[in-house]
């Protein structure tokens, strides 16, 4: 699939590089950062923050070789398209495509979680907790799926007004709480050793997720052989710094265990020692803002990569199916949708949070080692690519060994859903061979019929 395989928008609603950064940055600080910041601080203690940055320095080598991918296959596929380029064996991308859907099913659900959460305790609705948190997790998706629907630029720029205020938010929240964040909870650092730090970062690598977005929107930006490459660059880097800096606030005015205590709210409390009950409003803001980007992100890309996978018959040609006036693939993003709401509402987050973390890291590290099979034909670094193949591949042996030591029922999900995606794969794949046995023989008839 080369460059003229992609979606083309109308020139007046190419995405600009401050959307591009925008749905970057939107599809990584949402509802991670929220959710996994207490886990962080559990295994990592004072060093969380460092935690953060190794599991930023994998997402930005990974990015550099997803920008050289971008340029090269320009498509709407983005890693599922990479994948064909590197591995010759189709069911090889299938899979890899599989588990890309129900990874991003399983975070947009992590984000409507955290935005019910957050809306229930700012609604001050602990009496109908259960009832409005459902209510609010699918109402949310179902707002950016009326957006999406309704356009590539209304969907461009809600993303950068919302990233631009809660950006806003979390440095505020992150400047101001320097000044009042104690020595003695952030010394010494290594507190929980060294191990702890990397097996903090494997577990949080979800708040990473999004940026590999991007790429799939490449026919619909403006410059893409610039814009993409700094798109990715950009949108990692800040959210690197806004990382950091949100964990050295929330690790200096709060001891660990109350951040575990307080779980998704961790941010909120930690910013009442300094801004009162305004800063737990201000923070409960920023996390709706937060998981509502993310899921615009996301589900954005998700909808564009059905629809390749469709046109590569890896899925039912329904998902192929567009609007005419604006190519938005409607199709895909309602079952997306769909798929998302059944799964929010019924699934268990904390299986689903292990189960992103590990196959994006598989995802990775399978797409660091693309780049490193095509370099010569991307023009791309083999220590840049080899780099972030062993870091992610590496980073994803040591979940494996946290999720075996601590949480088995976790490694079974997973292990059981990766069954169900390679047997799904080739089941499907089966049934292309039988269909084009099919065609064949048909064409053989007719030929002989003919003759």
């Amino acid at each position: 699939m080369e460059s003229g395989d992609q979606l083309k928008a109308p020139a007046a609603q190419l995405l600009s590089l401050k959307e591009v950064i925008a749905m970057g940055v939107g599809g990584m600080v949402g509802g991670g950062i929220f959710s996994v910041l207490g886990l962080a601080i559990a295994q990592a203690g004072h060093a969380a923050p460092a935690a953060f940055a190794i599991s930023g320095i994998v997402a930005l080598l990974t990015g550099l070789s997803y920008a050289r991918l971008g340029v090269s296959f320009r498509s709407d596929g983005g890693s599922f398209t990479y994948l064909e380029h590197a591995f010759s064996h189709p069911n090889i991308s299938g899979i890899g495509g599989w588990l890309l859907l129900v990874g991003y099913v399983g975070t947009m659900a992590l984000y409507a979680f955290t935005f019910g959460v957050y809306g229930t305790a700012l609604l001050g609705a602990a009496q109908y907790g259960n009832a409005v948190h459902h209510l609010l997790e699918s109402f949310i998706l179902l707002v950016f799926l009326g957006i999406n629907l309704y356009g590539v630029k209304a969907s461009g720029s809600s993303e950068f007004i919302i990233v631009i205020v809660k950006l806003l938010i979390l440095f505020l929240f992150g400047i101001v709480g320097l000044f009042y964040a104690r020595a003695d909870h952030l010394l010494p650092l290594f507190n929980k050793g060294y191990g702890g730090v990397v097996m903090g970062a494997a577990l949080i690598f979800v708040a990473f997720e999004g940026f590999e977005l991007i790429p799939n929107a490449v026919g619909e930006m403006e410059n893409p052989e610039k814009n993409l490459h700094r798109g990715i660059l950009w949108s990692v880097a800040i959210t690197i710094g806004v990382y950091i800096l949100v964990s050295i606030v929330a690790v200096g005015n709060l001891l660990p265990d109350e951040i575990v205590k307080y779980k998704e709210y961790a941010l909120a409390v930690a910013a009442k020692p300094f801004l009162g009950h305004a800063g737990f409003l201000l923070i409960g803001l920023a996390a709706l803002l937060s998981t509502a980007s993310a899921i615009n992100a996301t589900l954005f890309g998700t909808a564009r990569l059905g629809m390749v996978m469709a046109t590569e018959k890896t899925l039912p040609k329904v998902f192929t199916f567009r609007r005419k006036e604006n190519n938005i693939p409607w199709v895909s993003l309602l079952v997306m949708t769909g798929l998302t709401i059944v799964f929010v509402n019924l699934a268990d987050l904390n299986i689903i949070s292990s189960f992103a973390s590990s196959t994006f890291l598989l995802i990775f590290a399978a797409i660091n080692l693309s780049a490193l099979l095509l370099h010569n034909r991307i023009d791309a670094s083999i220590a840049v690519a080899l780099c972030g193949c062993i870091c992610s591949f590496g980073s994803w042996l040591v979940l494996l060994y946290y999720l075996y030591c601590s949480d088995r029922t976790s490694l079974y999900w997973i292990g059981g859903m990766y069954l169900a995606v390679i047997l799904a794969e080739l089941l499907f794949s089966r049934r292309r061979w039988i269909f084009k046995e099919v065609e064949r023989v048909e064409g053989d008839l007719k030929k002989e019929f003919e003759s």
